[in-house]
């Protein structure tokens, strides 16, 4: 094997790559988002500087279910995200995630700075109650409801739109072989070719538990605001680092 065909590979191991070259579409992919207030001095110890909280307080927990991701298959996700501001612009911090599928898992975390960990997220409608669970080994952490269907925004799907298309920030750190940070990174990127094929909000609740391994109950559920169930199209590009921290 020579040094052409080494890096001309996606990724590890070379005997059968974990995941192919992006960029990544998806297909009809379902989310619940629980929009909730939490407590500000939770959400500026969870975001790394220089990120600065969005000053509203509120947080994001997202139940993903993806049916068709090329070079992923199908794999369900959730998430943990802060709405944040770069040097005065607006962008969502991915602060916890978990999946319950290996080839996304490790694409995630390698390309883009996912923090990423397994875990066994389920999205599914349970007779009138859209409802997102999450466990983490064997612990259920998280729990999302929310009626299902009642309030369609199907007259402004832009606006569901708006919800996907600002950018994202992770923060990306990995070591090298001596243990030591060889990449410590702010990373972005911005979601492409969206394309909302339905979209509704209703009153939703949440609960999460404690857990010290997966600690989503870390921000605090103060209020709940608001239930948002869409389904879209949409491509996950390669991103870009906005902030060095070995520069």
């Amino acid at each position: 094997m020579n040094r052409e065909q080494i890096l001309g590979q996606p990724s590890m191991p070379i005997a059968g790559p974990s995941f192919p070259f992006g960029p990544f579409h998806f297909v009809d992919r379902e989310y619940f988002a629980v929009l909730y207030e939490s407590d500000p001095a939770a959400i500026r110890e969870a975001l790394p500087e220089p990120l600065e909280p969005a000053g509203d307080n509120l947080v994001a927990f997202d139940f993903m279910k993806t049916l068709d991701a090329s070079g992923f298959g199908s794999y369900t996700a959730a998430a943990t995200i802060i709405p944040a501001k770069f040097k005065g612009q607006k962008m969502n911090f991915i602060a916890q995630m978990y999946l319950d599928d290996g080839a996304p898992l490790t694409a995630g975390r390698e390309i883009w700075g996912f923090p990423q960990k397994y875990g066994e997220p389920s999205l599914k409608v349970n007779a009138d109650t859209l409802t997102g669970t999450l466990a983490y080994s064997g612990q259920q952490i998280a729990k999302g409801t929310m009626l299902y269907k009642v309030d369609a925004n199907a007259d402004d799907l832009q606006k569901t739109v708006m919800v996907l298309t600002p950018p994202q920030v992770t923060l990306k750190v990995m070591p090298g072989p001596d243990g030591k940070a060889e990449i410590a990174q702010l990373v972005t990127f911005t979601m492409q070719n969206v394309k909302v094929k339905g979209s509704w909000n209703g009153p939703a609740a949440l609960e999460l538990i404690p857990h010290a391994n997966a600690p989503v109950a870390d921000l605090p559920v103060r209020k709940v605001v608001l239930g948002r169930h869409f389904i879209a199209d949409l491509t996950l590009p390669y991103g870009t680092v906005l902030h060095d921290y070995l520069g």
